[in-house]
């Protein structure tokens, strides 16, 4: 039997949808190097397509009493209808078990009890969640998929979700936040933002104020700097993943001199270098969105 939606968990559920969306929305107000944004369309898609996924995945994703797999499936399938294209898969991958962990329990609020409903949730994950994960997997055809010599997603899985990615972690970063646990974006946010910035802050007409850029920059560029990019070495090769983690290395050096790089041409022409190359760091800035979400949900903002 499903638990009651009390007034408690709906206002959690309410307040983590909107953090999603707000977080879907700076993911483009904010100029990230080889992603799509407002700013600078590529790779086929623009802005708009994003926003539109965003808000028809939202729905499905946070619907509660769904598990891990069911927000999986139906926020892909809600997302193709909205684009017609894969938007979101890694972020829909990401914020499913964080959706379902303020589901369960809308009074973690600080870092240290979210984290323990994140990891409780990813400890209940199971076959079924397997299979709906897969499918969706499949059906949003990811750049750079390929065949897997174990749980390959164009075959019916064996195991649980959690112990599927666990065979995926070696070759892809999403996949080893569900393998380890999501102590890595905890602690990303916590030493990235400043408490008194505020990522979470709706963009307006499009847009983010400097403070709030500076600050998505700042989770981005420590993602991208940190390990080659999941998207980029599965489509380009380890080499060139590592080339584009050195530049981000050089900027993520610029902007902690305090430098507004957002704004500089340099970082723009990085950008477009990037979309011409068709290089996309799509795994780091999934993961940015879902730290957004965190940050969002422990009011750090």
């Amino acid at each position: 039997m499903t638990a009651p939606v009390t007034p408690t968990r709906q206002r959690a559920i309410e307040r983590a949808r909107a953090g999603f969306l707000r977080a879907c929305e700076l993911d483009v107000a904010v100029r990230k190097p080889g992603n799509v944004s407002r700013a600078s369309p590529g790779h086929g898609m623009t802005a708009e397509l994003f926003i539109a996924s965003a808000r028809a995945a939202a729905v499905p994703l946070f619907r509660p009493g769904a598990r891990v797999g069911e927000r999986i499936e139906a926020a892909v399938e809600a997302s193709w209808a909205a684009a017609g294209c894969n938007t979101n898969l890694g972020i829909v991958l990401l914020c499913a078990p964080i959706a379902r962990a303020v589901d369960l329990r809308p009074d973690a609020v600080t870092a240290a009890a979210l984290r323990e409903a994140i990891d409780g949730v990813l400890q209940e994950l199971d076959l079924a969640d397997a299979q709906a994960a897969f499918r969706a997997i499949a059906r949003a055809r990811p750049g750079g998929l390929g065949a897997a010599p174990e749980q390959d997603v164009n075959q019916a899985p064996s195991v649980d979700l959690r112990a599927a990615m666990a065979l995926a972690a070696r070759r892809d970063a999403i996949a080893r936040l569900y393998r380890d646990g999501y102590g890595p974006l905890f602690e990303l946010v916590d030493a990235v933002l400043d408490p008194g910035v505020s990522p979470a802050a709706a963009a307006t007409d499009g847009m983010a104020d400097a403070a709030t850029s500076a600050a998505v920059l700042r989770l981005y560029l420590a993602l991208l700097a940190s390990l080659p990019d999941s998207h980029i070495v599965r489509i380009h090769g380890e080499a060139v993943a590592q080339t584009v983690m050195a530049a981000a290395q050089h900027w993520q050096r610029q902007a902690g001199r305090g430098g507004a790089i957002g704004a500089d041409p340099d970082f723009a022409a990085w950008d477009a270098a990037l979309k011409a190359q068709r290089i996309n760091p799509g795994t780091s800035a999934d993961m940015t969105v879902a730290a957004l979400l965190i940050a969002a949900l422990l009011a750090r903002a």
